[in-house]
């Protein structure tokens, strides 16, 4: 396993470079199977655990299963130590009597200075820790004032129940804008940014959850001019979607690059000796603008194929085919 610095300007602290994804813990993946999968990632060196506040709670669960899971977890093999655990507000139920909905009028919780602070006191005691090591606003929330939501996560990064705050599926000049306005406001920045990227390329459809190009230049940028900005890239495998034909590829996917990019990859792969989900990963660890890949698995087995692409070297020749397509 290796690692790199994650930081917010003034709170700073080492993690694997492969973050493990918890979603379906709980639910999905029972808690034996969940704790098997946890064991063994700590067992190969991860120290980054992704969670959430809500997961679940659209297919059978309450929505903190996961939360749960990793409390147990933690307070059994006291692994307080040993991980980092990023978790995240703003995208469970408002109303938890209407459905969850993503297009107005949207039914999330939203990123309000009292949601944001109540719900880390709630993700806090169920996970059994005394700190949240990483925190997102889960969705970016346009209906409640920036300024509102950056002074929320600054007070509590201030107060030490978050160590460094983030944002996820937001468009880049929220993030810009976030950032400038914990400048105004003397707290500390968002150190992380959580979006979707894998090998394939959306069409230009206008989504905001893309970890594009511009934000990764972005990200470069502030981390040289000393505000460190790192990129954490969640579904980089498209829970299977990239390899798996009884899997269809996700909404705006579909489109003769992404068939080409993906008959590449499998030549590239096959070439290294590795196997394409260690090539994508490998792709996204190695890049000019590294980012942080969240891999998920539900069984020990598929743990350890992805484990293998953290120690995974792409030749630049090969590389350079993958991004030639």
């Amino acid at each position: 396993m290796r690692y790199r610095t994650i930081s917010n300007g003034s709170t700073s602290f080492e993690v694997s470079s492969l973050c493990l994804g918890t979603m379906w813990f709980g639910t999905h993946t029972d808690e034996k199977t969940a704790r098997a999968i946890l064991d063994r990632f700590v067992e190969a060196g991860g120290t980054f655990l992704d969670t959430s506040n809500n997961y679940n709670g659209w297919d059978g669960g309450h929505g903190r299963d996961s939360e749960d899971v990793l409390g147990r977890w933690l307070a059994d093999r006291r692994a307080h130590d040993q991980v980092r655990i990023a978790t995240k507000v703003g995208a469970a139920k408002k109303d938890p009597d209407l459905p969850l909905r993503h297009d107005p009028p949207a039914n999330y919780q939203g990123l309000g200075a009292e949601t944001i602070a109540a719900e880390a006191r709630e993700s806090l005691r169920h996970l059994g820790v005394d700190r949240l090591d990483a925190y997102y606003g889960h969705v970016d929330d346009p209906g409640t004032p920036l300024a509102e939501t950056v002074g929320a996560f600054g007070k509590l990064q201030a107060e030490g129940l978050v160590g460094i705050a983030g944002i996820s599926n937001v468009a880049l000049h929220r993030v810009v804008e976030a950032r400038e306005e914990a400048v105004r406001q003397g707290v500390a920045p968002y150190g992380l940014v959580q979006q979707q990227r894998t090998y394939p390329y959306p069409r230009p459809d206008g989504r905001h959850n893309w970890a594009s190009t511009e934000l990764l230049d972005y990200a470069r940028a502030s981390s040289q001019a000393g505000s460190p900005l790192a990129v954490v890239a969640y579904s980089p495998l498209m829970q299977g979607a990239l390899t798996r034909p009884d899997k269809p590829l996700w909404n705006g996917f579909d489109h003769p690059t992404t068939h080409e990019r993906l008959r590449v990859l499998r030549e590239v792969a096959a070439e290294a000796g590795a196997t394409p989900n260690q090539v994508v990963l490998a792709w996204l660890l190695g890049g000019e603008v590294p980012v942080i890949p969240i891999v998920g698995a539900s069984s020990v087995e598929q743990l350890d194929e992805l484990l293998g692409a953290a120690d995974l070297d792409l030749d630049p020749e090969l590389r350079a085919r993958l991004d030639a397509v």
